[in-house]
């Protein structure tokens, strides 16, 4: 299986801490291809990012079809206001991510708290649009409990 998270892999495009979001622009077709070419070997790909534009989504279900592989939507979910008192512990406690603090940069750039609400409001109203995405209730410190839903799902 294929753990292809985009925001660790924006961090192999020379100089992705100056212009951040735009390594991102650079890395996620490169992503793309990487999901469809392991995809069409027979494996399974994760891909652990919160995308809440439609067109965006529709790109990875696309590389996801082209390879003849299932598309499968899952959405680890909490309130609201535990996402945001979450986003302001992440990294806190594991190993330190330099793509954190540039994470968090451009969440205050882009009005802190309120922007990570809006982000929140973005993906319920993607979830109430797209009906195949199946929603796990993602309780801070329930692990084992969210694991076990989204296994579940899948069967």
């Amino acid at each position: 299986m294929l753990n292809c998270d985009v925001d660790r892999l924006r961090t192999l495009i020379g100089g992705w801490e100056a212009d951040f979001l735009a390594a991102g622009e650079l890395i996620r077709p490169a992503a793309l291809a990487m999901i469809e070419a392991y995809l069409a070997q027979g494996h399974d790909v994760v891909f652990p990012q919160m995308l809440v534009r439609p067109d965006e989504v529709a790109r990875f279900e696309l590389a996801a079809t082209n390879a003849g592989a299932r598309f499968v939507e899952r959405v680890l979910m909490d309130s609201a206001a535990s996402s945001v008192a979450r986003f302001a512990r992440r990294g806190a406690t594991e190993a330190h991510d330099p793509w954190h603090d540039q994470v968090r940069a451009i969440v205050v750039a882009q009005g802190g708290e309120a922007a990570l609400a809006g982000y929140h409001a973005a993906l319920e109203q993607l979830v109430r649009d797209r009906p195949s995405a199946v929603v796990i209730d993602s309780t801070e410190g329930a692990l084992d409990e969210t694991f076990r839903l989204l296994v579940d799902s899948l069967s």
